[in-house]
C-alpha cells in the first residue's frame, strides 16, 4: 500500500538540514508501581496501537528522476525493536541526566530509510519512574490522517484493553520502474497528477537553484563581515545560526497558580503563561546585560486552535492557525506584561473562532500530543518573522495510563525553527503546567536559567494575586479633572 505524499510534507523534508531537522520529540513520565516496569509488556502495547495507525509502519520513497512526489511505502522490513529502545540511566537516575539524554537524542535526524520515528523507554529514574521519549517527523503527521503516536498510547484507565487482530501485511516491496510507472500514469490520468508532476521537477529545480543562490549570499556576507569587521544585522540572543546540538529544559508548576493569577487580574490561563514568558524573557535578557532598549519586544508566533472552513481540519474537530503576538519584554511591571498580551488575544477572538480550552481538554485520548505536533508544522510553515514559538495545549485534567503505567508529567519538545534559538512548548495535565524548552546547545548554553526566570516571573504573578501589591486597571481609563 502507497499514497503520495502532500506539497506541504514535501516541504518539510526538503526544508529540513542537519542542523535543523524537522521533528517533534517529547518527554512522558510514567510511574511503573509494585510490579515494576515490564518492556516486553510495553512493546506489545506499542504494537498492538499500530494497527491504527498505518502511517508509522511506512517509509518515504522517493520516485527516480522526481517525476512527482515521494510516496508513503509499506516497509517490507519493518523491525519494531529498532523503533522502540530500551535504555537506562544510572539508578537512581535525576532529571538532570535525564533532560542530557533527551537533548541528546533530539539532537540526531531521523533515518529516512525506516518510518520516520523513535521511541525510547528509559528506566532507571529516581522514584521508580520511567521515561518515554519519542521523537516524530513533522511529514509524518499531519492530525487529519495521522495523529501522534503518544496520544493512542496513553488511556484513561490502568486496565488495559485486549489486543486488536494485526493484520497487517505488507506487500512485496515496489520495484524503481513501478514507481515511475505510477507516477506516469497518474500524471496521464489526473489534472492534479500532472500539476503535482510539475511542481515536484519545477521543485527540484528551484531548490537546486535556491541553493546555490544561499550559497552566494553567504559567502557574501562572510567578506562582508571581514571586510567591515561587523555583522550585517544586530545579533539577538534569541537569533543566530544555529549548531546541530540541543540542550532541553523542563519547568513544572501547579494549574492552580495560574487560575489564581487568572482570577484576580482577567484573561484565560494561556495570557498567564505567555505573561510567565514574557518575564522570564525579560530577567534572562537582563542577565546577559542585553539593552531592554533594543530588545523592547519579542514577536512570538503562538499557535491556536481554530473553527476554519478555509483551513485543513483535524480529527481533533478543529484546525491550527498562526497567531502573532508582541512579548512586552521591557515592560517592567508584571501586570501591566499580562494585560496587553490578554488584550492581544482578546483581539485575535474577535477575528476568529477559537475553540475554548475546555473543549480541547476533553478530547479523548491524549490530544495534546497530536495538536503540538501540528502546531510545530504550523510555526514551520510561516513566512512571518518571529523571534519565539510558543505552544501551549491544554490536556485532561484527569490521570492517563500508558499500558498500565500512570502518567505523571507531559514535556512536548518542539524543534528549533532556521536562524532560531529557543522554542517553548507548554502542556497542562492532572492539575499542573508541564514547559519544555528547546535551546541551541552553542548559542543558548545558559538555557537552564531560562526555565528559573521563568519560574520567577510566575511567582511574580503570584505576588499580584495576594492582595499585597497594587493592581494595574484593564484597559485604559480617561479620568477627568475636577474642575472640568
Amino acid at each position: 500500500m502507497s499514497d503520495r505524499l502532500r506539497p506541504r510534507e514535501v516541504a518539510l523534508l526538503d526544508g529540513e538540514t542537519l542542523a535543523v531537522p524537522h521533528q517533534v520529540a517529547s518527554i512522558e513520565l510514567i510511574e511503573t508501581g509494585p510490579d515494576g516496569f515490564d518492556f516486553g509488556a510495553f512493546l506489545e502495547h506499542v504494537e498492538d496501537r499500530l494497527a491504527f495507525v498505518p502511517r508509522y509502519r511506512q517509509r518515504v520513497r522517493v520516485v527516480p528522476g522526481r517525476l512527482a512526489y515521494p510516496v508513503w511505502a509499506d516497509d517490507d522490513r519493518f523491525d519494531l525493536t529498532y523503533h522502540v529502545r530500551r535504555s537506562a540511566l544510572p539508578r537512581p537516575g535525576s532529571m538532570d541526566q535525564l533532560l542530557d539524554l533527551a537533548g541528546r537524542i533530539v539532537s540526531r535526524p531521523l533515518d529516512r530509510s525506516r518510518p520516520l520515528w523513535e521511541l525510547y523507554a528509559i528506566e532507571g529514574l529516581a522514584g521508580d519512574r520511567v521515561a518515554l521519549v519519542t521523537k516524530t517527523h513533522q511529514a509524518l503527521v499531519d492530525g487529519a490522517e495521522t495523529v501522534d503516536l503518544v496520544q493512542l498510547l496513553l488511556d484513561d484507565k490502568p486496565e488495559v484493553g485486549p489486543v486488536v487482530p494485526d493484520l497487517w501485511d505488507p506487500p512485496e516491496l515496489q520495484s524503481s520502474a513501478g514507481l515511475v510507472a505510477g507516477a506516469v500514469l497518474e500524471a496521464v490520468t489526473s489534472v492534479s497528477g500532472l500539476a503535482a508532476s510539475a511542481r515536484s521537477l519545477g521543485g527540484f529545480a528551484l531548490g537546486r537553484v535556491t541553493g546555490v543562490a544561499r550559497d552566494v549570499q553567504n559567502t557574501g556576507q562572510a567578506i562582508a563581515r571581514v571586510l567591515t569587521r561587523r555583522t550585517p544585522e544586530r545579533p539577538t540572543p534569541l537569533s543566530g545560526v544555529v549548531s546541530q546540538q540541543r540542550l532541553v529544559v523542563t519547568l513544572a508548576a501547579d494549574l492552580a497558580d495560574f487560575r489564581r493569577i487568572r482570577d484576580a487580574h482577567g484573561g484565560t490561563v494561556n495570557d498567564v503563561i505567555l505573561a510567565a514568558v514574557t518575564g522570564g524573557l525579560r530577567a534572562w535578557l537582563m542577565t546577559r546585560q542585553e539593552s531592554l532598549a533594543g530588545v523592547r519586544q519579542v514577536p512570538a508566533l503562538v499557535p491556536v486552535s481554530v473553527i476554519d472552513e478555509e483551513l485543513d481540519p483535524t480529527q481533533l474537530g478543529s484546525a491550527v492557525a498562526p497567531h502573532f503576538v508582541v512579548l512586552p519584554v521591557a515592560e517592567p511591571s508584571p501586570v501591566v506584561r499580562l494585560h496587553q498580551v490578554s488584550y492581544s488575544f482578546e483581539q485575535h477572538k474577535e477575528t476568529a473562532r477559537t475553540v475554548s480550552a475546555q473543549r480541547l481538554a476533553g478530547i479523548s485520548g491524549f490530544a495534546p500530543a497530536t495538536f503540538h505536533m501540528v502546531g510545530s508544522r504550523v510555526a514551520a510553515e510561516s513566512e512571518h518573522d518571529y523571534l519565539l514559538s510558543v505552544c501551549n495545549v491544554p490536556g485532561p485534567q484527569e490521570p492517563r495510563y500508558a499500558a498500565g503505567c500512570r502518567l505523571v508529567a507531559s514535556y512536548p519538545i518542539h524543534p528549533l525553527a532556521e536562524g532560531h534559538t529557543l522554542a517553548i512548548g507548554v502542556t497542562s495535565y492532572d492539575g499542573q503546567v508541564f514547559f519544555a524548552l528547546t535551546a541551541d546547545r552553542d548559542l543558548v548554553p545558559d538555557a537552564s536559567l531560562v526555565g528559573q526566570c521563568i519560574g520567577e516571573a510566575l511567582d511574580e504573578l503570584l505576588d499580584t494575586a495576594s492582595g499585597r501589591r497594587f493592581r494595574a486597571p484593564r484597559g485604559l481609563r480617561v479620568v477627568k479633572n475636577a474642575g472640568e
